[in-house]
C-alpha cells in the first residue's frame, strides 16, 4: 500500500511544479517578457545618458568660454559683430534651364 502512495505523491508534486513554472504566476513566458523590456530599457538608458553626456559638455562650454556663446548667438539669433556685414545666399530649388 505504500508502494504506490509515494511515487503517486512523488508524481503530484511534480506536476504541480510543471503546472506553475510553465503556467503560474511568473512563469517562463514572463520571465522573457521581462527579458525584452529590460534590453528595451538598457537600449533607452543608454541613449539618455548620451544625450546627458552632450548636454553637459555644452553646459560647460557656455559656462567657460565666450566663443560657444558667440557662436550660439550668431546662429540661433542671428547676430552679427559691429562693422559686420551678414549675407544670406538662398538658392533657387527650382533653377530653370536656359
Amino acid at each position: 500500500m505504500i508502494r504506490w502512495k509515494l511515487p503517486l505523491i512523488l508524481l503530484i508534486v511534480l506536476g504541480y511544479l510543471q503546472y506553475s513554472l510553465w503556467y503560474g504566476k511568473n512563469n517562463v513566458y514572463d520571465y522573457q517578457d521581462n527579458l525584452q523590456v529590460l534590453a528595451d530599457l538598457h537600449e533607452q538608458n543608454a541613449q539618455l545618458k548620451e544625450r546627458n553626456e552632450q548636454m553637459f559638455a555644452e553646459i560647460n562650454n557656455l559656462q567657460r568660454g565666450s566663443e560657444a556663446i558667440e557662436e550660439r548667438a550668431r546662429s540661433h539669433l542671428g547676430m552679427v559683430k559691429p562693422n559686420e556685414y551678414f549675407y544670406r545666399i538662398i538658392k533657387d530649388p527650382n533653377p530653370q534651364s536656359q
